[in-house]
């Protein structure tokens, strides 16, 4: 297996390339599990964060973002999209995605309790990885259905093309790779 080495938010990882198709690899980025490294994106983050009420993240990879964003800016609360309805929800709004990283269509879940939270407030999206920017759209639907007002929209990495866009902040840029590993320009 091959591995691209980049430094995060002062920590250096290694990302094992993972094939997309016969032409394209990406670089995974797991943040579940790496407290250093979530603790110190938190923290690179919220100093380019706008001021906001609510934070919003996707489930699974951007909930322990959220959390630790949340900690340690002292928020009490914060928001995730489910990927699923559980037994707890008052009710839903939902949004479709097809994430770069997925194989299937998806839906993504707000709870009815938290969009009422939401209404009127100041919400900041973030996520570990924006690509293609699927997920974002489906989170900006959301808060949209929400009636909360996006300040922000950040992210550890932005990928590919994701780095042209003006509209997120993010941390680091991640290429996309070739068959062979090499980093497209």
């Amino acid at each position: 297996m091959k591995y691209y080495t980049m430094t995060i938010a002062g920590c250096e990882r290694n990302l094992p390339l993972c094939k997309l198709n016969d032409d394209l690899q990406i670089g995974a980025f797991v943040i579940i599990g790496d407290q250093e490294l979530t603790v110190a994106c938190a923290r690179d983050l919220l100093k380019i964060a706008p001021d906001y009420d609510y934070l919003i993240s996707a489930e699974a990879k951007g909930i322990p973002l959220a959390h630790e964003m949340a900690r340690q800016h002292g928020d009490a609360k914060y928001m995730v999209a489910r990927k699923g309805v559980k037994l707890y929800m008052t009710g839903v709004f939902k949004s479709e995605v097809r994430s770069i990283t997925t194989d299937r269509l998806q839906t993504l879940y707000l709870d009815t309790a938290d969009a009422e939270l939401m209404k009127g407030k100041r919400i900041l999206i973030v996520d570990d990885v924006i690509s293609t920017g699927e997920s974002l759209y489906a989170m900006e639907e959301l808060v949209h259905q929400a009636g909360g007002e996006i300040v922000g929209k950040l992210a550890i990495l932005a990928e590919g093309e994701a780095a042209e866009r003006d509209d997120i902040g993010y941390l680091e840029v991640l290429p996309l790779f070739d068959k062979d590993g090499n980093a497209l320009e």
